[in-house]
């Protein structure tokens, strides 16, 4: 069914770090959002028609509230206008969008939820809601600006890894892995290209059933234009290729129905 744009309510928003801003939205779209899906946010500036699709931080149905975290890309960027805006303004949003991950996927194993970069949010609310045996938190920074360690930690075992090494271990989040000899029958996965064609090998070499959550440039958002195609290892039914449209067919897949 098509998603219909509405004006959100912003309930509060702060800085949590250089460029990170945290916003809490009034949306008819928590009523159906899932970990891993993102809303389309349009800025009201008229020379920049396209939505910016922002991932799903946290999930508050019984308020119908959704929290996004989100990067400022640049000075006249849509992101940059939303890290204006204050409590009682307004933001047209489309969502909840996309696939999510399979939280029940994970019943009774060991998983890693991994995130990195701005792929880090999308780890809380999943963290939130995951059933498991055992829950490994692996969350990579650049730097000592860890934002959501607080949240994360109340939510499973965390390790961090940072790329100058201030805080937890110096690397990656698959430095960190192998540092800590972490053990893991699941995997869930959201950050940029590089740590995701790692843990996909990582995953693949060791049998591991594996999810990940592309970041990709969207247009519409909703599976229309074609803009955000990943190469997959299957015929999409849509275009009868090699290809899946990350903001409709994901943006979580198994890691084996996709190359990147």
């Amino acid at each position: 069914m098509m998603k219909k744009k509405e004006d959100a309510l912003v309930i509060s928003q702060e800085m949590l770090a250089n460029d990170i801003y945290s916003m809490w939205l009034k949306t008819e779209a928590a009523s159906g959002a899932e970990p891993g899906q993102f809303i389309s946010m349009y800025a009201k500036d008229g020379s920049r028609l396209l939505p910016r699709p922002i991932s799903i931080c946290e999930i508050d149905r019984g308020a119908g509230r959704l929290r996004v975290v989100y990067r400022v890309t640049g000075k006249g960027t849509g992101t940059e206008e939303f890290s204006r805006l204050k409590a009682g303004d307004t933001v047209p949003v489309i969502g909840p969008l996309g696939n999510g991950f399979p939280v029940g996927k994970a019943k009774g194993k060991n998983a890693f939820l991994i995130g990195g970069g701005i792929g880090v949010p999308p780890i809380l609310e999943l963290a939130k809601q995951i059933e498991c045996e055992k829950k490994h938190i692996i969350v990579g920074y650049r730097d000592a600006q860890t934002f959501l360690r607080e949240e994360f930690a109340q939510n499973g075992e965390l390790h961090i890894s940072t790329e100058d090494g201030s805080v937890g271990t110096k690397g990656n989040v698959m430095d960190a892995i192998r540092e800590q000899a972490l053990k893991a029958d699941i995997i869930y996965a959201c950050g940029p290209t590089p740590m995701l064609r790692a843990v996909k090998a990582y995953a693949e070499e060791r049998g591991i059933e594996c999810y990940i959550s592309l970041e990709e440039r969207m247009a519409c958002g909703i599976g229309a234009c074609l803009a955000c195609v990943c190469r997959s290892k299957e015929k999409d039914h849509h275009t009868n290729v090699h290809n899946k449209r990350v903001c409709k067919d994901g943006p979580v897949f198994l890691s084996t129905e996709v190359e990147i």
